[in-house]
């Protein structure tokens, strides 16, 4: 037996022993039986419609619930009975109250009041005089009992017809709004008999009658009535009609007077204030703290409209997101105690703004460590200055210094580096156009924002090249809805400048052709888009799906003007240029495995760049680059790739990173929960990347229709600090699969990976 094949033994082993030791039966009373649970059995000789969603539905009322089980083990359940001895010990105590569970015993189950629930819910799906049998199973061996629940399905009562009944009130308004609201209702015929349905479709009326002014009207209102006799056939006639007694005032719609809006709203609040109108709409603020005319586009609710929930909550979200308010308070206010002629009643609308603090200075000291064995610290400064022109413009200013040394790996070239950034940004809250657009209409959700950035960066890598770029952008940020957000920069400029190369460094150069002329194109204009669908917004989905596609273009629009030099390529301002296409996909999948935290994450990521017209190659800037520990961890950052290409370890042109013009990546990757605010993972990813042209000096880096041979695969461990969603994570990943060797676990030979963040 070889020398690894004893260590999986022993360990398997061990752990046999782990989960032996965790057995709970010498824990359980004798007069007690350790409850394993039920199940419920459907018998249908119908056919029935999503059988499988009312299987789950009933299997939701078989309570209580059985202990956790682990491998077939309770772990749960054994740190509780070990902590209730005399004494119990610190880390039993401390098991106990991080994953113990107090014992659930066949005792606690009332099989009468199951049996009554599943009836119950039966006939709120239609299923009348359904019957329901159950069998207890018991183990005596193993002290354990389950419950088996037998449900015979009866035939379910369908719907026939569903109509609106009047009653001596025919005129009443209301009933022409609910019958306009039917033509969008969730009740259809042939639908069976659904409880559920019926308490949604009032919910929907309710919310549609309130987008139409009806201020005080409730769901609770609304009754549902069932008639069977007409049919013999288990058929049904659905009639809705309006409870009697419901108050006057909650059969009316309202009509809004009059708007207050209070753009600085604060606890110690001013009597003496000044009133702007503004497209009838007053603002009142003792002083200009925000321009009447700049505010007055988020606001959706204006006089003489009628009350609408849904254009509340649109405006209290675009007030929200122009960043300068921290609490944004809308109220409605009832004016009359009759309604008026036209049968209105009337209300007025207070807009209360509460801001943050006008201007904040944010300092972070890091530590950073790569897995390519840089580390080193660096410190990072933001200015923020909200409101700064009192029309919700927000001002950014950030600078870092970073100072990293490569560590582990020999006396190496370029084996420090210094960087130094500093950016600004100027968001404008609104749309700037040089054609006015209606945002009321086309924007009702949010108005889009224009942001102005310019940046400076200078990196410096020791004995081999300095690197200092500039970079400015003119774009639009804007959420379409909930989940999609758009951002376009039609305006993007970077200029790069390679500077103080060393000997040894012009040598690769010289080497590598592509290399030289990623580098070599200093001046980068186009245009970008970014798109984005992300369903991860919301908490309480099961399964959540998230969606990123880039798209990048440069070189197009200078090209011409460009002018072509002495040496045969095309310059702009005396300045070569670069001529690409860009574009990449991002898909993401989380999936709840339950509600402890256990999850499932899947992602893929395609993309591909081409350059054309005055680019042999991408400029270096833009190039992929797979490995690291947002990437596939088994490898060091930038080190995977391109293709099969694998420098030697003592070759000095290996300290450059290795990008591609093509990146293909899956990874996955289950997360599950430990101890408070400490969670654990195992994954598995796969990928690299590619180049589209032969490069002589990178043999093996081509795309070829053999690329899923070449992907490189790695498997590996982590540990994630998650406290209020900032979270510092901790990778251990060993390489699976070289791109240019076969299948080989190196679990000798791991990549640690610290970050900041998931990585997906």
């Amino acid at each position: 037996m070889k020398k690894t094949s004893y260590k999986y033994y022993f360990l398997a082993l061990f752990l046999i022993g782990i989960l032996y030791s965790c057995s709970v039966k010498k824990f359980i009373p004798e007069d007690e039986l350790l409850y394993n649970g039920g199940n419920i059995k459907l018998i249908d000789t119908l056919d029935i419609k999503n059988k499988s969603g009312l299987q789950t539905e009933l299997n939701g009322l078989l309570v209580p619930k059985p202990n956790t089980k682990f491998l077939g083990m309770r772990p749960g359940l054994y740190f509780y009975y070990k902590a209730q001895r005399e004494k119990p010990g610190f880390i039993n105590k401390f098991l106990n109250k991080k994953i113990g569970e107090e014992p659930v015993y066949f005792s606690d189950v009332e099989i009468p009041s199951t049996e009554d629930l599943i009836i119950n819910r039966l006939d709120n799906n239609g299923f009348f005089n359904s019957r329901v049998t159950s069998e207890v199973k018991k183990d005596s061996s193993a002290q354990t009992a389950k419950v088996n629940y037998q449900v015979s399905l009866a035939q379910p009562y369908k719907l026939e017809t569903f109509q609106l009944e009047r009653d001596t009130l025919d005129s009443l308004a209301m009933y022409d709004a609910i019958s306009a609201s039917l033509s969008e209702s969730i009740i259809e015929k042939d639908m069976r008999f659904n409880l559920d349905a019926m308490k949604a479709e009032r919910q929907r009326i309710d919310t549609y009658l309130k987008d139409k002014g009806y201020y005080n009207f409730n769901s609770d209102f609304l009754l549902f009535e069932a008639d069977t006799n007409r049919y013999d056939n288990r058929r049904f006639d659905l009639f809705l009609r309006l409870k009697k007694n419901v108050p006057e005032k909650s059969l009316v719609p309202y009509i809004i007077d009059e708007v207050n809006v209070y753009p600085n709203k604060t606890v110690k609040d001013e009597v003496i204030k000044d009133t702007t109108v503004v497209d009838s709409i007053n603002f009142i603020q003792k002083e200009v703290f925000f321009k009447p005319k700049r505010l007055e586009p988020y606001l959706l609710i204006k006089p003489g409209d009628r009350y609408n929930p849904t254009l509340s909550k649109y405006t209290s979200r675009r007030l929200s997101s122009i960043g300068t308010y921290k609490f944004v308070n809308i109220q409605y206010k009832e004016k009359d105690s009759v309604a008026d002629e036209n049968g209105f009643r009337h209300l007025d609308a207070e807009i209360e703004l509460s801001p943050l603090n006008k201007r904040s200075i944010r300092l972070e000291l890091q530590g950073v460590t790569k897995s390519n064995n840089f580390t080193g610290p660096g410190l990072g400064v933001t200015y923020a200055n909200r409101n700064l022109f009192k029309g919700g413009e927000l001002l950014r200013i950030s600078g870092n210094v970073g100072y990293e040394q490569q560590f582990f790996g020999g006396n190496r070239l370029g084996a420090s580096s210094l960087q130094l950034g500093l950016n600004t940004s100027l968001t404008f809250p609104r749309l700037l156009f040089p054609i006015p657009i209606d945002t009321d209409g086309r924007f009702k959700y949010s108005i889009p924002k224009t942001k102005i950035d310019l940046g400076v960066d200078y990196l410096n890598r020791s004995q081999l090249y300095s690197l200092s770029s500039v970079s400015t952008s003119f774009g639009y940020i804007w959420a379409a809805n909930r989940y999609v957000t758009h951002q376009l920069n039609p305006i993007n400029v970077n200029y790069v400048s390679l500077s103080n190369t060393s000997e040894e460094f012009e040598q690769v150069l010289d080497e590598n052709q592509f290399l030289r002329r990623s580098f070599d194109q200093q001046f980068i204009a186009g245009l970008t888009y970014s798109f984005t669908y992300n369903e991860l917004v919301d908490a309480d989905r099961i399964g959540s799906f998230y969606f990123n596609f880039n798209f990048d273009i440069a070189g197009n629009t200078i090209d011409l003007f460009a002018k072509e030099n002495n040496d045969g390529v095309k310059t702009f301002l005396g300045l070569e240029y670069a001529q690409y296409a860009k574009a990449d996909v991002d898909f993401r999948y989380h999936y709840k495995l339950d509600d402890s935290g256990q999850k499932l994450v899947g992602r893929l990521f395609g993309g591909v760049g081409l350059p054309y017209g005055n680019s042999d190659a991408l400029p270096f800037v833009k190039q992929y680059f797979a490995g690291g520990a947002y990437s596939v961890r088994a490898f060091q950052i930038r080190s995977l790739g391109p293709g099969t290409y694998d420098p030697e370890s003592n070759d000095n042109s290996s300290y450059f990173d290795q990008a591609g013009d093509i990146r293909l990546e899956g990874n996955l990757e289950y997360r599950f929960p430990i101890v408070q605010y400490v969670n654990g993972a195992v994954f598995a990813d796969a990928g690299n990347v590619w180049l589209i042209q032969e490069n002589e000096a990178i043999p093996g880096g081509k795309f070829s229709s053999n690329f899923i041979n070449e992907l490189g695969v790695g498997t590996g461990i982590g540990l994630r600090i998650d406290i209020q969603g900032f979270v510092i994570r901790f990778d251990l990943a060993a390489p699976l699969k070289r791109p240019a060797y076969n299948w080989e676990f190196e679990y000798d030979q791991p990549v640690f990976n610290f970050a900041i963040g998931y990585p997906f």
